[in-house]
């Protein structure tokens, strides 16, 4: 055969030649399945991915593309799966395994089809494109040889699917890295250029003894090192699923870490993997682990690169699919939407991390928070991680919801979940740090407004954006008060923390809030109102209310605002339940963990944990409806860039060099708003598009309110 080639030349003015490209290709996707058992698979899809850049008229199409010239689009991915299609299916009769490899090859650009669908699609190709199966052939002659075939033990199961979605990540990731490496080596070279986890874990013990020697000797601090030393000789257990239940202020962001990095090191675990389910925590999470690592430890990954997929080779479509991150740093600290949905999704730049989740701990922090609607596909998936693709999974909070104890979740029911501190029943009686109160009336938002003119610190922690900023406008002629909710970007949010975090104790300071700031916020006020809401919400808040233990006790009001507004959803069905159980029960109960199981075991009861039934479209391996179904989030976010701080700057080198590292810096000046939203903001010329995805706002951004005009709440409660 002549010369084919797999993408026009790069800087140095070299082409890329198609044969090695598949041959690299195939070799990355071989060490990426290696974890988890899938390398002969990932051979196959490697080698075959883009046999159908062998057509001449994809050559003369990257030729024309090199001249600059028009040229009409020549799809590609089809070639490969139609090729195995025929072997597999119409050849040897096996009307199921051409799946496990063609829908990979199928969809390396596009995305994960509907089996159903892909194979009337093959035979609409294979009509149409009679000529492409002897040019594979030629091609595959001049190519290594693929290893015997064998179809998978598992079928039509939700393991088969999460298997096939495996492979897609590594076909992903193996295909991205190569193409990097033609166009931007020194950005190859740069991924590798992290630290092990053995010597990360020798960094935090050092860092750890002298922060735990440094602190003063109270009853939060005893139980502090209790919990540490707790997870330091649990993390010698083996892997599988463990609980970590820990008080609100027991220490169990840096307990937690500690765990994780010595289970690693114990069994040999290839990166640590934090799930939080809210940006504001993130932002203070990876800080504290940089504090503690080193900057270049911790990848911090809150929203996804906007990425056009298509097949389109042009350079600027390139570099941005070459931009979505693909996990292979020791520490990530990320968002529980951007970990789960991304285990669900069919789209490449949302799968290429997920191969390099095997082998990890996964620690997934308030883990209460995970939607009940779709627990079942979530658990499922969760556990079939731990099972087969060696994962050890955490699942952290201080209110743990009772998974392995409800015959309603049979995905997790019997399961054995190993307590990281065992004693942590005694550690809630000891860290009773506030007193509860229970108010019977409603409150206005004025009659709320005048009670916290009397106070000098407080925060009050409401269930919408939209009540936020009511309660604002009855505080409007009031200084010393601070508003936190997703309406501020990330890099405000934590000038709002600092200054809020330095008036604490010294000056006045009153906090307007929604539930950011209830879960990680290292903040420690006398007083704390929250609106009846979800129970472990609740107690989330409280944990913000005498943090240090400093005072004999703290108060926390909970209230029914009169004019309150409930998010849709899990919440208001959380909320419900918590109105219920509290009816007449004494304030004191909120201080006993088994008030939270009782509550967790009648929300499950009640709720339909897969009321869109996403198992059976998984096993039917329709992937695209999987990923519509699958929101923790109903309605789908974008991301926009508010005016403030260094943010246009940062957009600027965004837009000029378009990557992952350019995308990082870009993230703290990002809001997220409802898609639905963007007709409407742009009609009014508050928005302009600057990419699938991505915005800029061009109306008004407040000091105090942030972004002036939205009140929905896309990143309230799940980020």
């Amino acid at each position: 055969m002549g010369r084919y080639y797999a993408h026009t030349p790069n800087a140095q003015e070299e082409w890329h030649d198609l044969a090695s490209h598949l041959e690299k290709v195939a070799w990355w996707a071989e060490a990426f399945a290696q974890p988890f058992g899938g390398e002969a698979y990932a051979a196959w899809v490697g080698l075959i991915h883009d046999l159908g850049k062998f057509n001449p008229s994809f050559q003369e199409y990257l030729q024309a593309q090199y001249r600059k010239e028009k040229y009409p689009r020549v799809p590609h991915a089809m070639w490969g799966g139609a090729l195995i299609y025929c072997f597999l299916f119409k050849l040897a009769k096996d009307p199921e395994s051409w799946k496990d490899i063609a829908l990979p090859v199928c969809g390396h650009h596009s995305g994960l089809a509907a089996a159903g669908r892909l194979a009337q699609d093959l035979e609409e190709f294979l009509q149409k494109e009679p000529g492409s199966l002897p040019i594979m052939k030629e091609a595959l002659a001049s190519l290594p040889k693929l290893p015997p075939f064998r179809a998978l033990p598992f079928r039509n199961s939700t393991r088969r699917e999460l298997f096939i979605r495996m492979l897609f990540s590594a076909l992903v990731d193996a295909d991205y890295l190569d193409t990097e490496a033609h166009f931007a080596a020194e950005l190859t070279q740069a991924r590798r250029d992290w630290p092990e986890i053995p010597d990360l874990w020798i960094r935090f013990m050092k860092k750890q003894e002298s922060f735990l020697a440094s602190r003063d000797d109270t009853t939060t601090n005893r139980i502090r090192r209790e919990v540490y030393e707790a997870c330091l000789q649990a993390a010698e257990g083996p892997p599988g699923i463990w609980r970590l239940t820990v008080p609100t202020g027991g220490g169990k962001t840096r307990s937690g870490l500690a765990f994780a990095l010595k289970h690693a090191v114990r069994y040999g675990k290839r990166r640590v993997i934090v799930a939080i389910p809210y940006t504001s925590i993130i932002e203070q999470t990876a800080d504290a682990y940089r504090k503690i690592l080193g900057n270049k430890a911790v990848l911090e990954h809150h929203s996804q690169v906007p990425v056009s997929e298509d097949e389109g080779q042009d350079p600027s479509a390139l570099r941005m699919r070459l931009a979505a991150e693909n996990w292979d740093a020791p520490i990530i600290v990320t968002t529980t939407v951007q970990l789960l949905e991304s285990l669900f999704s069919n789209r490449p730049s949302r799968a290429r991390k997920l191969h390099n989740l095997a082998q990890s701990v996964i620690l997934l922090d308030e883990v209460q928070a995970l939607p009940p609607e779709i627990l079942k596909p979530t658990l499922d998936v969760l556990r079939a991680l731990v099972e087969e693709y060696g994962v050890t999974l955490v699942l952290s909070t201080a209110t743990q919801p009772t998974f392995d104890d409800t015959p309603y979740l049979q995905e997790f029911y019997g399961l054995e979940v190993r307590e990281i501190v065992p004693q942590y029943r005694k550690h809630f009686q000891l860290l009773k740090r506030v007193a509860y109160e229970l108010r019977e009336e409603p409150l206005s938002w004025e009659r709320l407004a005048d009670e916290i003119r009397e106070l000098q610190q407080v925060l009050v922690v409401l269930n919408s954006r939209r009540d936020v900023l009511e309660l604002l406008k009855a505080l409007d002629d009031l200084p010393d008060v601070f508003h936190l909710s997703t309406l501020l970007c990330g890099a405000h949010r934590r000038r709002v923390l600092d200054e809020v975090s330095q008036r604490l104790g010294k000056r006045p300071v009153r906090l307007v809030s929604t539930q950011v700031v209830e879960a990680g916020v290292d903040l420690d006020f006398p007083v704390v109102y929250r609106a009846v809401g979800p129970l472990d919400r609740v107690v989330q808040a409280a944990g913000r209310c005498n943090r240090e233990g400093r005072l004999a006790e703290g108060r926390v009001v909970v209230f029914e605002p009169a004019e309150g507004r409930i998010p849709r959803g899990p919440y208001k069905a959380g909320l419900e339940k918590a109105r219920i159980l509290l009816r007449g029960r004494l304030a004191e109960s909120l201080h006993d963990p088994e008030l939270y199981r009782q509550y967790f075991r009648r929300l499950f009861a009640d709720v339909d944990l897969d009321r869109k039934k996403i198992q059976e479209y998984r096993r039917e391996l329709n992937y695209p409806e999987v990923a519509r179904l699958y929101r923790l989030i109903e309605e789908e976010t974008v991301s926009v860039v508010v005016p403030y701080g260094e943010a246009w700057q940062r957009l600027e080198e965004w837009m000029k060099d378009p990557g992952h590292v350019t995308w990082q810096r870009l993230q703290p000046y990002l809001v997220s708003l409802f898609r639905f939203e963007t007709a409407k903001f742009k009609k009014e010329g508050l928005l302009e598009p600057l990419a699938e995805g991505l915005y800029r706002w061009t109306g008004g951004y407040d000091e105090r309110l942030g972004l002036v005009g939205p009140v929905y709440d896309p990143g309230d409660l799940i980020v």
